[in-house]
C-alpha cells in the first residue's frame, strides 16, 4: 500500500473559534484567526488497513470523526474534547520559538526589499525571475502542479504502476 518513506497518516482538524478567513483578501485586509485550534492524530501505517476497499471505509469513517468534531466544536464550547496525551518536543522551548520569530522577521526584512533591488537593478535577475515565474504558471496549468509531476518522477524512478492501472485489474 504505501512506500517505504511513509510511517504514519496524520489526521488534522482545524477550526476557528472566532472569524474565519473565506478568501486570500480577508488575509490581505489584515482579518486573521483570532485562535486556530487543532486537533492532530497519528496513525502508524502498520495500523492501516491493507486493501482498498478496507482503506477507503477507514477515510471514510475518519471524514465522519472529523465532521462530528466540528459540529461538536462549533455548537459546543469551542473547543476540542481531548482524548490523548500531549507531547511538547524538547526543540520547542520559549526562548527558542523567540529566536525563531526574530530571525524570520529579520530575514523577510532584509530578503523581501534586497530581491526587489536586485530585480530593479539587474535586467539577468529580472529575467531570471520572468522564465520562473512562467514555468510555475505552466507546469500548474499543463500537469496541474508541482506535486502531480513529482508523483510522476517517484513512479517512474521506482517503476510503480498508477493507481488507475490497479483499478482497470
Amino acid at each position: 500500500m504505501a512506500g517505504k518513506n511513509l510511517d504514519a497518516v496524520h489526521d488534522i482538524t482545524v477550526a476557528y473559534p472566532h472569524n474565519i478567513p473565506q478568501t486570500e483578501r480577508h488575509l490581505l485586509l489584515g482579518d486573521f484567526p483570532k485562535e486556530i485550534h487543532f486537533h492532530v492524530h497519528r496513525y502508524p501505517v502498520d495500523t492501516l488497513p491493507t486493501s482498498q476497499e478496507d482503506l477507503q471505509l477507514w477515510c471514510r469513517k475518519r471524514w465522519e470523526e472529523k465532521e462530528e468534531r466540528l459540529h461538536s466544536f462549533y455548537q459546543g464550547k469551542k473547543n476540542f474534547y481531548f482524548t490523548g496525551q500531549t507531547v511538547i518536543p524538547p526543540c520547542k522551548s520559549e526562548l527558542r520559538v523567540l529566536v525563531v520569530k526574530l530571525l524570520s522577521i529579520l530575514y523577510w526584512t532584509l530578503f523581501s526589499p534586497a530581491m526587489c533591488l536586485l530585480i530593479y537593478l539587474y535586467s539577468l535577475v529580472r529575467w531570471y525571475f520572468i522564465i520562473i515565474i512562467v514555468i510555475f504558471v505552466l507546469q500548474e496549468r499543463i500537469f496541474g502542479g508541482l506535486e502531480i509531476i513529482e508523483l510522476a518522477c517517484y513512479r517512474f524512478l521506482h517503476r510503480q504502476p498508477h493507481l488507475n492501472a490497479k483499478k482497470k485489474e
